[in-house]
C-alpha cells in the first residue's frame, strides 16, 4: 500500500515538469505520518529551502487533497537542524556558552561575496550590500535592490546573510521569498496561528525578502508585511528587499509601502556587459574545475544576451559534454553543443515586430515611432527601437530608416550610437534593453 507521501508525489508529478520532479522531489523521503502530521526529509538544506520557497503551495494543496486540511507537514534536511530555517538565539548571560549555531539551510553556500563577479552593471548594488553586511553607512535603513531576472539579486541577499553570520554567528538572519511568505500567511490564517507568524518574522535581526512584486494583489499578505516592516524598523532591525522594478514603478504596491521602500538605499542591477559576462564565465568554470579558453568565453558572452543564469546554463552544458567525451572545449565544439540553445536573433526578429514590442512597452503607438515628433516620450522609444532593429535583424540602416517613416540612414546610425553610449552609463536603460530583447526573443 502506498504511503501518504508516495500518494502525494504521484499527484505532484502530474503538476510539474519531469526535470523539476527529478531535481527537487525524487530524493525526498518520508520519515513518519499520522492523522495530524506528515514528516519528510530532503537530501540537503538547499533542496529543502527550494521546496519551501518555490513549491510549498503545490505540496500543501496535494497534501490537503490526500489527507484533509488539518494535516501539518514538517520538512527537514539531511545534515541540518529539523527546523531548517531559524537561527538559534544567543545564550542568556547565566547559560553556558555553546558552540555557534549551524548556518541556516536557506542560505546557498555558493552565494557569497567572494563568488560574485562585479561589473559596471552591478557595482553599486554590490557596494551597498557589502556596506550593509559590514554595518557601514546604511544601518537600519532598508536596502531595496531591483533588476531583471537572473542578474544576481538573490546572490547578493545570500551573500549579505553569510557575511553577517561570519561576523556575528548568533545573529538572527532570515531569508524568504514573497511567495513563501504569502503561503505562510495563508496557512496561519487557516489555522488561526497569526501570532506565531508575527513572532517568527518580527524577532529577527535582519529580514531579507525576495521578489516583493509578487505581493501585488494579495491584500492580507501585503498588510501583514507592512506591519512586520514597521515593527522591524521601530526596533532598529535591518530589512533587505528585491524587486524587478523601482518602488515607484512596481504595480499593485500601496503608496505607504512605496514610501517606506524609497526611504532607504535603492540600488539597481542591470544586464552584464561583455567584459563582465566573460569574467563570470571564466570564474564559474574555474570554480567547477574546468578551463574555458578565451575564444569560447567570448563566443558565449557575445551570443547570450539575457542574464547570468543563461550563461551558467551554457557553461553547465559545455562542462557535461567535456566530461562525457573527455575532450577540451574549443570554439567549433562549443558552437555545435550550444547550437540548439543559442539562437541567432536575426532569424527570429523583424523590424515590424520590434516596433510593436517597443511601442507596447513604452505605451505609445507604432505610428508615434514612425512620426517626426521630437518629444522625449517618443524620441527615446524610437531610438531604442532603431538600436534593437539594427542589432537583432539583418536589415540595413537604409531599410530600417525607411520603416521608421522614411528616416535617413544617418539618423539610424546616430540613434544606435546614442543608445550604445547610454547603456554604458545608465544601468536602468541597460535593464530595459535586456527586458525588450527577452520579449523579442520569446515572440
Amino acid at each position: 500500500m502506498a504511503t501518504l507521501w508516495q500518494r502525494c508525489t504521484e499527484k505532484i508529478e502530474q503538476e510539474v515538469s519531469p526535470q523539476t520532479f527529478s531535481r527537487w522531489f525524487a530524493g525526498i523521503e518520508e520519515l513518519d505520518s499520522s492523522e495530524n502530521t506528515l514528516a519528510i526529509r530532503a537530501p540537503d538544506p538547499f533542496t529543502a529551502e527550494t521546496l519551501r520557497s518555490r513549491y510549498w503551495g503545490i505540496i500543501r494543496d496535494v497534501l490537503e487533497q490526500e489527507a484533509g486540511p488539518n494535516v501539518m507537514i514538517a520538512l527537514s534536511a539531511s545534515d541540518a537542524p529539523a527546523n531548517g530555517t531559524i537561527v538559534p538565539r544567543a545564550p542568556a548571560p547565566d547559560e553556558k556558552e555553546a558552540e555557534p549555531p549551524e548556518r541556516p539551510a536557506f542560505l546557498n553556500p555558493k552565494y557569497r561575496f567572494e563568488s560574485f563577479v562585479v561589473g559596471n552593471s552591478n557595482q553599486f548594488a554590490h557596494a551597498c550590500s557589502l556596506r550593509l553586511a559590514d554595518g557601514v553607512g546604511i544601518t537600519h535603513a532598508p536596502l531595496f535592490i531591483y533588476g531583471g531576472v537572473g542578474l544576481g539579486k538573490t546572490h547578493l541577499m545570500h551573500a549579505i546573510g553569510h557575511r553577517i553570520l561570519d561576523q556575528h554567528p548568533r545573529a538572527r538572519v532570515f531569508y524568504t521569498s514573497s511567495e513563501s511568505f504569502t503561503n505562510e500567511v495563508i496557512a496561519a490564517i487557516r489555522q488561526d496561528q497569526m501570532a506565531a507568524i508575527r513572532n517568527k518574522y518580527r524577532k529577527v535581526d535582519i529580514l531579507m525578502i525576495d521578489d516583493i512584486q509578487f505581493l501585488a494583489g494579495k491584500d492580507r499578505t501585503r498588510e501583514e508585511f507592512f506591519f512586520t516592516f514597521e515593527a522591524l524598523q521601530r526596533n532598529k532591525k535591518q530589512i533587505v528587499i528585491t524587486c524587478d522594478k523601482m518602488p515607484k514603478d512596481t504595480p499593485g504596491l500601496e503608496d505607504r509601502l512605496r514610501s517606506r521602500f524609497s526611504s532607504g538605499m535603492i540600488a539597481d542591477i542591470g544586464a552584464p556587459d561583455f567584459e563582465t559576462k566573460v569574467a563570470i564565465l571564466q570564474k564559474k568554470a574555474a570554480e567547477q574545475g574546468h578551463f574555458l579558453n578565451r575564444e569560447v568565453a567570448h563566443y558565449v558572452a557575445e551570443k547570450v544576451r539575457s542574464n547570468v543564469r543563461e550563461l551558467e546554463g551554457c557553461l553547465i552544458r559545455l562542462s557535461i559534454h567535456a566530461s562525457l567525451h573527455n575532450i577540451e572545449i574549443d570554439l567549433p565544439v562549443a558552437q555545435e553543443v550550444l547550437r540548439s540553445i543559442i539562437r541567432d536573433p536575426a532569424r527570429n526578429s523583424s523590424v515590424d515586430n520590434i516596433q510593436k514590442i517597443v511601442a507596447e512597452h513604452f505605451q505609445v503607438r507604432v505610428a508615434d515611432l514612425k512620426s517626426k515628433n521630437r518629444s522625449r516620450s517618443y524620441t527615446v522609444p524610437r531610438q531604442i527601437a532603431m538600436y534593437l532593429a539594427r542589432k537583432l535583424t539583418s536589415a540595413s540602416t537604409t531599410d530600417i530608416g525607411r520603416r521608421f517613416g522614411g528616416k535617413d540612414h544617418s539618423t539610424v546610425i546616430h540613434s544606435t550610437k546614442k543608445i550604445e553610449s547610454l547603456i554604458k552609463t545608465d544601468p536602468s536603460l541597460s535593464a530595459t534593453i535586456q527586458t525588450l530583447e527577452q520579449k523579442i526573443d520569446i515572440s
